[in-house]
């Protein structure tokens, strides 16, 4: 639930790690000092709470160090999960849907957050809603999650992927494309915002955003079964810290933003501008997306439409079980230890 990266590469690191002996498998401090823990992430607001707990250090009591690797083409990442050069990542839905229905063991330990309007289809003003796009260019990253994004909106406008151009790109690449001829894109902040400035084209305006299809693009924190196996107390350390990371934001806003805002390059105040089109989901609300109900806000449903759009994509033969896809235990024990 994507996500914008910088052309640099960044690898956060959290220098300091306490070992503390004697915890159970899913309890603070129970993870080995020596261990580091390398993420994958792309430049996200919804992934706020992992800067800031890498920032302050927050991991640090529960004995691991946790290093942050941006990656700028997001279908990489799982090349690098199973080389074994990073251990999790975080990202959206799709990818765990795509990788489970195509025989790789990766589960969901934790929903962050899903995007409310920071993922958009942005259009030249001429053109006033999806329905205008038919036969028209529209770039986009095929294999991420702004094509659920168009599928999503074309298929509430009558139409379907076919009737479209579509242009296969990365996120931070389609204002590449619009500026040499597409008539729209999809992509998510802060690159939607810098194409609402662009001065070309007579300029653009957004006709469609995941506001409309809220948990649709929902990201996760995942990692393999095999290091969740073996691991436990490590993924779950990784957890814990970045609750702290989320309460530390609700308890010091102004520090927060300015952090973020650093990691980004950008201000404050655009910081804040991107914060409302992404929801960070409370411990409160984490176990309801491991059940069945009938909205977006549960990997049954989000799921489904997921898999929905990958198959008629081709790029999943048949639907996974979503029981496959998941494991509740550590937000199951962190809900229970409230």
């Amino acid at each position: 639930m994507m996500r914008q990266f910088w052309t640099k590469l960044r690898n956060i690191g959290l220098a300091c790690a306490v070992a503390l002996a004697g915890a159970s498998s899913l309890q603070p401090g129970s993870a080995h000092a020596e261990e580091q823990v390398t993420l994958a992430t792309v430049a996200w607001i919804g992934y706020a709470p992992f800067y800031i707990a890498v920032e302050k250090n927050l991991f640090q009591k529960y004995g691991v160090k946790v290093a942050l690797k941006d990656f700028e083409d997001p279908a990489l990442i799982p090349a690098a999960l199973q080389s074994g050069g990073i251990q999790g990542a975080m990202y959206t839905y799709d990818q765990v849907i795509n990788l489970t229905a195509n025989g790789n063991a990766f589960r969901v330990v934790m929903p962050i957050d899903y995007s409310n309007g920071a993922d958009a289809v942005v259009a030249l003003k001429s053109i006033s809603s999806m329905a205008d796009l038919k036969g028209k260019k529209v770039a986009y990253p095929f294999a991420t999650c702004d094509n659920l994004l168009v599928s999503y909106g074309l298929q509430k406008a009558g139409l379907a992927e076919p009737d479209v151009e579509g242009l296969d790109t990365t996120p931070e690449n389609v204002a590449a494309a619009l500026v040499g001829g597409a008539a729209a894109g999809a992509t998510y902040e802060p690159n939607v915002s810098k194409i609402l400035k662009l001065d070309v084209n007579g300029g653009y305006h957004t006709i469609f955003t995941s506001a409309s299809a809220p948990g649709l693009i929902t990201d996760i924190l995942y990692f393999s079964t095999d290091y969740i196996s073996k691991n436990p107390k490590t993924v779950d350390a990784v957890i814990k810290g970045y609750i702290d990371g989320m309460a530390f934001m609700k308890e010091h806003p102004d520090e927060a933003y300015a952090i973020v805002a650093k990691y980004f390059s950008t201000t404050v105040d655009d910081v804040k501008e991107q914060a409302k089109g992404a929801y960070n989901i409370p411990v409160s609300e984490m176990a309801g997306y491991f059940t069945p109900h009938e909205d977006a806000k549960s990997l049954f449903t989000s799921g489904k439409l997921i898999a929905d759009v990958l198959i008629k994509r081709g790029q999943i033969k048949a639907a996974p079980k979503i029981e496959d896809t998941f494991d509740a235990a550590f937000v199951s024990a962190l809900v229970a230890s409230k």
